[in-house]
């Protein structure tokens, strides 16, 4: 086992501290990499303090990774030390299913994915994420950053970038389709460039218009604010798909009345109190009502190559490790424009 510098919460209330973690010594088909930048996804807050469920503290988080790989195991045949690697949400699966077997590892119906963080890895130790120098995954979770992307550019891209793709490719987004995000965030920014990159008509629907000039900038067409109840008039019948990127409770008749004939709400967030379907504007135009999580080890190495050769990146602000805590503060006050990526030199040279 190798000592590897971290961040980690130890309560749901006291802030994150440094301190040290293990990592397993690297097995036959093992990569180890320096993790050189990790994402903040509000994810990891929600997990840090509780709200999701049951925590094994200490817990370090952090699922958008990104570094270079140091070792392998003797049985590696898809890596080599020196490589720009990454890893997403998870670091392994049943592998038999037939959602492993479809390259969805994601959506594992055997034992379940194993999570970067907060989960129990092979070797039966609680799995540890990316706010560390360093992390040891098997190779079928790695993935291979392209050259085109930054290192730093391609950590969110783990987390938010694959889960505005996967839904956008699942629901056929392209030329002449209509697609609405509702939320200009950290998912938000992400689906509205991938969105026109596919070639789709892409639409913010955000509580104001204090973004808007941002949303026009990333490519968006059109830019409303849901706060005013015009706009759902005006947008009545338009929409071919809508992301939800925000863990809110929207008022679903309203939003669902913007859907076009077999339109699909697709929703990404995740409200902390049960959603209140509407049958009508379900039934009287067949519309859907759907969900989409991450995506599988095939299809992340797909949107990370995508936005390789469409010239892709998040808007990121890069931060020092002991700035977690208040980057933490400001992303619950949506004071980041429009991900936190953590720069872990510090945690490698300790």
């Amino acid at each position: 086992m190798s000592t590897v510098t971290a961040y980690a919460a130890t309560s749901a209330t006291d802030p994150l501290a440094k301190t040290t973690i293990t990592r397993r010594e690297v097995g036959p088909h093992d990569v180890q990499f320096d993790i050189h930048f990790a994402g903040i996804c509000h994810s990891d807050i929600h997990t840090v303090r509780g709200e999701w469920g049951g925590v094994r503290y200490p817990l370090v988080p952090g699922h958008e990774i990104a570094g270079v790989v140091t070792e392998i195991g003797p049985a590696v045949t898809k890596y080599k030390v020196g490589d720009r690697v990454g890893v997403g949400c998870f670091v392994d699966s049943c592998r038999e299913c037939s959602s492993c077997k479809a390259g969805l590892q994601q959506y594992c119906i055997g034992s379940g994915m194993v999570g970067t963080y907060g989960s129990v890895g092979k070797d039966g130790q609680p799995t540890q994420g990316g706010y560390s120098g360093s992390i040891v995954v098997d190779e079928n979770y790695v993935l291979r950053v392209p050259d085109a992307l930054s290192l730093e550019a391609a950590a969110p891209l783990m987390c938010a970038g694959i889960t505005t793709y996967s839904p956008l490719r699942h629901w056929n987004a392209g030329q002449g389709k209509r697609i609405a995000v509702v939320g200009l965030g950290g998912l938000g920014h992400m689906g509205v460039k991938l969105g026109v990159a596919m070639g789709a008509e892409v639409t913010v629907l955000s509580q104001s218009l204090k973004k808007m000039e941002d949303g026009l900038r990333l490519g968006a067409s059109e830019y409303y604010a849901t706060s005013d109840p015009a706009t759902f008039k005006t947008l009545r019948n338009s929409f071919d798909v809508i992301l939800n990127t925000v863990s809110a409770n929207l008022d679903l008749s309203a939003y669902l009345s913007t859907l076009t004939v077999d339109g699909t709400l697709v929703e990404l967030g995740m409200p902390e109190q049960p959603m209140v379907v509407p049958a009508p504007p379900l039934v009287s135009m067949r519309r859907h009502l759907s969900g989409s999580m991450i995506g599988g080890i095939p299809e992340t190495q797909e949107m990370l190559d995508f936005c390789a050769d469409n010239g892709i990146a998040p808007e990121i602000e890069l931060i020092a490790p002991d700035y977690i805590n208040e980057a933490y503060e400001r992303v619950l006050a949506s004071d980041v424009r429009y991900r936190f990526v953590i720069d872990t030199e510090s945690l490698r040279g300790e």
